[in-house]
This record gives C-alpha cells, structure tokens and sequence, in this order.
C-alpha cells in the first residue's frame, strides 16, 4: 500500500450507522469506501484493495461471513485485516466469524470510538506500515515515519518511488508479486506506468538495499514476479 491515507471498506447495511461510521474514520484519517452489498463489495476490494475491511454480518446479497470466506480465497486480499459487525452475541457465532477469517469481532451495539480503537489495533498486528511501527526482515529495518531504511544498521539513501516498492514487498514477506500487482501496489490503480519500468526500480532498489555487503533479499521469480525475504 502506499504511504497516503489508509483505505477502509466498510461493508454495512444500516444508513445511519454506515453515515456514523464513515465520518468517524474518516475524521481518523481514512478514506472510506463503503456499499451495503456483499457482492458489491467483493468487485470493490478486488479493484481497489483496501488496508482494511469492516464488515456487517447480516447485509444485502451475500452474508457477511460468505464474503469473509471469499476474501480469504482471494490471493491479494487474504491477508487484509477484517473485522466483523454484528448482532449476534453468541460465543458460537463469534468462533464461526472468527474462524472464516475475521481479525476481530465486534457486537452491536458499539461506540465508534471502540470500533476505531480494535481496528488501530488490528492493523497494529497486521500492517505495521500503516501504524507508523518499523518493520523488520533479518537485517533490514524500515521505518515508515521517518522515510528510513537501515540494513545492518548502516542506513540507506533510497528515493521514494524505491522507498514505496520496498515497503510493499516489507508488507508481504515472501510473497511473490506480478509486476502488474507492484504496478497497483506502488503506483496506483489508474497509473500507466509500464511493467519494464517495474523491473528498472526492482533493479535499483536491490543495488541499494544490497550495498552494505548482505546477501541478495530480493528473490526474482522467472515469468512471476519478485520476491523479498
């Protein structure tokens, strides 16, 4: 993701609620997309990945939790934090959110404020980027506040089109990305950047990263992608 506003889905139902909630976040910073269609959503997140996903159990088309099942599937959207609105107060239904996927559970009702603190510290835990927190591969540090990237402790000079690709692999270690995927990733969703301009800042990046003498951590998979860990 990059380095702007976070984006959050909000998948809810309830106009008053959904209204409520997409003012909160978003006078926490977030820029909010929200439907109260399941399927809708689906065709949002697959477009546009959000950093996170708040979603109501019982809402219109597909049930809350059959869309967690699928976001789950889903390879670039699996590992999105999602937590789950809902009625249901029943230990049994929190287990079965719980276990299709869902990060968190929260009950209704609730205060905004407590929603916006379980998703800050949901995100705390899955994308330490987006907390403002160092992140950490072996040797190589980045930190997302200060623009730093330090390997072996010796810190390195990177512009900020490589400090983004660097920070997308960070937040996906092992992973192997398509350069389309990086294209998305790095520079947008309506950028028309070509993907050999991809393997040019790939290049650059791991001249830079692999400058302090490591070993090579950016792993080239042929007619994939690239890979960092």
């Amino acid at each position: 993701m990059n380095t702007m506003a976070p984006t959050l889905l909000l998948v809810e139902d309830d106009p008053a609620l959904a209204e409520l909630l997409v003012w909160s976040f978003e006078a926490e910073g977030y820029k909010v997309l929200q439907t109260p269609d399941g399927e809708e959503a689906l065709l949002i997140a697959t477009e546009t990945p959000p950093d996170a996903i708040i979603l109501d159990w019982m809402i219109e088309q597909l049930s809350g939790i059959e869309v967690c099942r699928r976001l789950r599937r889903h390879p670039e959207l699996a590992s999105v934090p999602i937590i789950m609105l809902t009625a249901r107060g029943e230990e049994e239904d929190r287990i079965r959110g719980l276990e299709t996927g869902a990060d968190d559970y929260v009950t209704k009702p609730f205060s905004p404020r407590e929603l916006t603190a379980r998703l800050a510290a949901v995100m705390r835990r899955t994308r330490p980027a987006l907390a403002g927190q160092t992140m950490r591969i072996e040797d190589l540090e980045l930190d997302p506040v200060a623009h730093r990237v330090r390997r072996d402790g010796k810190e390195i000079a990177l512009g900020p089109t490589e400090f983004r690709l660097l920070q997308h692999f960070m937040e996906r270690p092992g992973r192997v990305l398509s350069r389309a995927q990086l294209v998305t990733g790095v520079w947008g969703h309506d950028s028309d950047i070509e993907e050999r301009t991809v393997d040019v800042q790939v290049k650059r990046l791991r001249a830079a990263i692999n400058s302090t003498g490591g070993r090579d951590m950016i792993r080239t998979v042929r007619s994939a992608g690239y890979s960092l860990g």
